[in-house]
């Protein structure tokens, strides 16, 4: 039934108005390559080892267009074999679920689930349902389920709150299927399926950077789900106000840049959550390379968390016999070195969004149509502001 409702919903995307487009391409294929470090072999998140994307997209009728992407920090238990983890609010224009724990504890132990605004809850529920179910969790009475959102509703409806236990479930085990280290499906896909940014089609953009030697060859890798707007700008070019579309623009008044972001940030560098808190500040610095002002209605989150087994948080299953009371010795990045980190974050963060906008297709749902940018266009401010390939 599920692998039928798969084909359903691929054939309904086929067969959408403006499915059939020119060839996407990512940023560093036109050119655009921000900073000064290199990215991963695979340019995504899943650079950083053990990291793991999946998504479910969910297209239905002329109406629904939104779904879920699923982060795993890495493939074990993360109820017990939890990751530091830190949330960081540009503005706080949204819903995201679970952060008050992790703001408290410093931790995640669960994957992270990103959908739509009015469907967080139904995919909390979801989750905390999947994490319940499976062996070893028989006696857990608590569990702190992490769900971010961005407000798809000028493409999906919204209202129906479409996203329930099957697609949660579809997200999750393509997660658990991704061998780690390859590249992640952009655009509009999973989350990304009916977000707008710049007032162009949005969604699922990724990014890494691998720091030199020197710096301590740490991995930093960033997805986003973009839907937010502002004047955007490419390596510094004007390409929003070339292309006509950007906040504040007289003839479009009710366009004020609103909207969401999530950020979510991953590393192999071992981190406590306090300098990830530091770390997921510096992505807010990329997000504003590109053309946002967080504006009062944007949602702007980062979530970041580390993959080193030296700052794991390791739990006793709680039908095991209570261990005797110990400290816990960890190794992690001193304040000093964590520069490197910083100017890598703020580049793979402009990157992702740049991404997430280049690979996204146009969608059409209720009779309205949210082109994706032209990339010919594209090419063209960029060559003439001699900005491509800096």
């Amino acid at each position: 039934m599920t692998g039928m409702r798969s084909l359903l919903l691929l054939l309904a995307l086929v067969s959408m108005p403006g499915a059939a487009q020119t060839a996407r391409a990512r940023a560093r294929d036109l050119g655009v390559a921000p900073g000064v470090f290199s990215p991963g072999p695979a340019n995504a998140i899943t650079d950083v080892a053990g990291v793991r994307v999946g998504h479910a997209t969910l297209v239905i009728g002329d109406s629904i267009r939104t779904g879920v992407t699923a982060i795993l920090p890495h493939a074990g238990n993360l109820f017990f074999d939890r990751v530091p983890a830190a949330v960081h609010i540009g503005n706080a224009f949204g819903k995201i679920v679970g952060s008050s724990q992790v703001e408290e504890l410093g931790e995640l132990e669960t994957p992270i689930l990103l959908t739509c605004t009015l469907c967080v809850w139904r995919a909390a529920d979801a989750l905390v349902d999947e994490l319940l179910a499976q062996p070893g969790m028989e006696r857990v009475g608590s569990i702190n389920p992490v769900i971010g959102e961005t407000n798809d509703g000028a493409l999906n409806a919204i209202r129906t709150r479409p996203v329930g236990r099957d697609a949660v479930r579809e997200a999750l085990a393509a997660a658990a299927a991704d061998p780690g280290g390859g590249p992640v499906r952009e655009g509009s896909v999973g989350a990304g399926t009916g977000t707008v940014a710049y007032q162009w089609k949005g969604g699922i953009g990724t990014s890494s950077r691998l720091l030199p030697v020197s710096l301590g060859r740490w991995t930093v890798g960033v997805l986003v789900q973009s839907n937010f707007g502002g004047v955007l700008q490419v390596l510094g070019a004007p390409v929003g106000r070339e292309l006509g579309k950007y906040a504040f623009k007289p003839d479009v008044a009710p366009e004020r840049g609103d909207g969401s972001i999530m950020i979510v940030v991953a590393t192999d560098a071992p981190l406590s959550e306090r300098n990830l808190k530091r770390l997921a500040a510096r992505a807010i610095m990329g997000l504003a390379r590109t053309g946002s002002s967080a504006s009062n209605g944007s949602g702007d989150y980062v979530i970041a968390f580390s993959t080193a087994k030296e700052v794991r948080r390791v739990l006793v299953s709680p039908s095991a016999a209570a261990p005797p009371r110990t400290l816990r010795p960890t190794s992690e990045v001193t304040n000093d070195d964590m520069s490197g980190l910083f100017q890598g974050v703020v580049e793979a963060t402009e990157e992702a969004i740049y991404n997430s906008l280049f690979m996204a297709t146009s969608v059409t749902s209720r009779g309205r149509t949210v082109d994706a940018i032209p990339l010919d266009r594209v090419r063209e401010i960029l060559a003439r502001f001699r900005v491509a390939g800096r």
